[in-house]
């Protein structure tokens, strides 16, 4: 099957008040039509920044070097009107705030027709009818009503259908989900993730979700890349990766989850340590100065990635001594 997306050995190096810092290191990986690709990994990982390089929205300044491919475009290069005709269009993207996603100034159903006008040359009042359709499609509550409706006037489960809406307006080829449903309580989530796994079985799309909760990847995606450091350093098949933890991280990751069951007064365990900030990254493996396991070859450079099983590889020198 021909890729949809294909990133290879993608480089962000990002301007601090401290001096250039990488941000992302090498990170690759490829989606076909369909494929389900989630990204976790605590705050500062690299999971966000990635997903912004993919849209072309990184900060002032920043350095990108390393190769993205949308259906063989490449789009590292892309000028900026070149990328405006992808973004809402071609990839549509599901930001974590809602509020700070949609404009106040105008009424939801005015947003959701604007990359229906923009893109597809849509009248007004053609927009308008399809966004309709549109809010009925991700399961809002008094569609009709809600059109004119503005962003404060609704509740977050709503305003983030809204997000999804705008975000499926134009039937984008790839969805990127960035921790869709952190501003939302624990029924809210999981209604939200239904209906992005429901819309993208019935699109065909790709998706490629962030978040930081185990439990939404093992639910939601057919594979998993294990972030840390703006590196890639355990990736496979869900099912694959969660039987068989290899990188320290994940085992971390997989041990601190909170459980049903535990008795009262368990403490859930946790990762020593801090994430480095990206000024602070060493030239070896990210994760060296929290990891039991560190020896002195793990400080020198990056280490390479190794075959964990059939499509499951890792990016640790010592996972066999776990």
């Amino acid at each position: 099957m021909a890729e949809l997306l294909e990133v290879r050995d993608l480089r962000v190096t990002l301007q601090t008040a401290r001096g250039p810092a990488d941000a992302l290191r090498g990170v690759s990986f490829a989606m076909a039509r369909g494929d389900t690709v989630g990204l976790i990994g605590e705050s500062g990982c690299g999971k966000s920044i990635t997903a912004l390089a993919l849209m072309g929205l990184l900060p002032e300044g920043a350095r990108v070097a390393g190769s993205i491919r949308l259906h063989g475009q490449e789009l590292t290069a892309l000028p900026e009107d070149g990328l405006c005709t992808l973004r809402g269009n071609r990839i549509g993207m599901v930001f974590q705030e809602p509020m700070t996603a949609l404009n106040p100034l105008h009424t939801v159903g005015r947003q959701i027709a604007e990359p229906l006008r923009l893109h597809k040359g849509l009248s007004a009042a053609a927009a308008r009818a399809q966004a309709l359709r549109l809010l009925e499609r991700v399961q809002l509550p008094q569609a009709a009503q809600r059109l004119d409706a503005y962003p404060h006037q609704l509740s977050g489960g709503q305003r983030q259908r809204v997000v999804i809406a705008i975000a499926l307006a134009c039937g984008p080829d790839l969805l990127v989900a960035d921790e869709p449903t952190t501003a939302l309580d624990v029924t809210i989530q999981r209604e939200v993730l239904d209906l992005i796994r429901e819309l993208v079985r019935e699109d065909g799309m790709g998706l490629l979700l962030i978040s930081h909760d185990l439990g939404v990847m093992a639910d939601t995606v057919q594979r998993l890349l294990v972030m840390y450091g703006g590196t890639v350093v355990e990736s496979g098949p869900t099912a694959e990766v969660f039987d068989r933890l290899a990188h320290p991280y994940s085992r971390g990751l997989f041990a601190a989850r909170p459980r049903i069951g535990l008795p009262r007064g368990t403490r859930l365990a946790t990762i020593p340590g801090r994430v480095p900030e990206l000024s602070d990254l060493p030239p070896g493996c990210p994760f060296a100065d929290r990891c039991a396991l560190v020896v002195d070859a793990c400080r020198g450079a990056l280490p390479a990635t190794d075959e964990v099983a059939p499509g499951h590889l890792v990016r640790c020198i010592r996972w066999r001594e776990a």
